[in-house]
């Protein structure tokens, strides 16, 4: 994949097949650790520790449709290629965790990509799905949920077109608001 918007993209699909009703997204930006921390949770009917032993070998998928599962494959493979690491927990009947770390400044750490428009898909494809999606750098932090938009539309359906594209430009708000503050120079001032 060529952004990391599409392997959380790919993931919360993996979520959403498992049954998830909640999903939480999380992406921290550190210039001061030089990460970028990609965290994924989700209430779904979760693996069982052999599955789980397994899940990031490509081979490994429940999917019916192919024999081949490459999301978490991939997201492992791409942390571990930009020096950063990759885990994943999970309990049948309680749900899944996934983190991924990659160092910010790597040459091979692919871009983040559109990531409101990666929410958009996940919300107009499951808009009975709580969706919590957390953006922080250093000094700020984004959060959107969609609990928090379906309260105070009342009955408005989420993927109804007017509400998709607010919530599109409300992302792409946050999170300008919260890259704007990011701290590009060292203590030394050197870039």
């Amino acid at each position: 994949m060529k952004e990391l918007s599409l392997n959380i993209l790919d993931l919360v699909q993996n979520s959403l097949a498992a049954g998830a009703k909640n999903v939480t997204i999380e992406i921290r930006e550190s210039i001061a650790e030089d990460n970028l921390c990609i965290k994924i949770s989700d209430d779904g009917s979760g693996m069982d520790p052999d599955f789980l032993s397994r899940v990031t070998d490509p081979f490994t998928t429940t999917r019916t449709t192919r024999k081949v599962g490459m999301g978490i494959p991939l997201m492992k493979m791409e942390a571990e290629m930009a020096d950063g690491s990759f885990v994943i927990n999970s309990e049948k009947g309680k749900g899944t965790k996934l983190c991924a770390i990659f160092r910010l400044s790597h040459i091979d750490r692919l871009p983040l990509g559109d990531i409101a428009s990666t929410m958009i898909v996940l919300v107009q494809g499951s808009p009975d799905v709580d969706f919590i999606y957390i953006r922080q750098n250093d000094s700020d932090t984004f959060e959107f949920k969609t609990s928090e938009i379906r309260e105070v539309l009342g009955g408005l359906s989420l993927g109804a077109p007017e509400v998709l594209n607010w919530i599109h430009d409300y992302i792409i708000q946050g999170e300008a608001q919260v890259m704007s503050h990011k701290d590009y120079y060292r203590e030394d001032g050197e870039i």
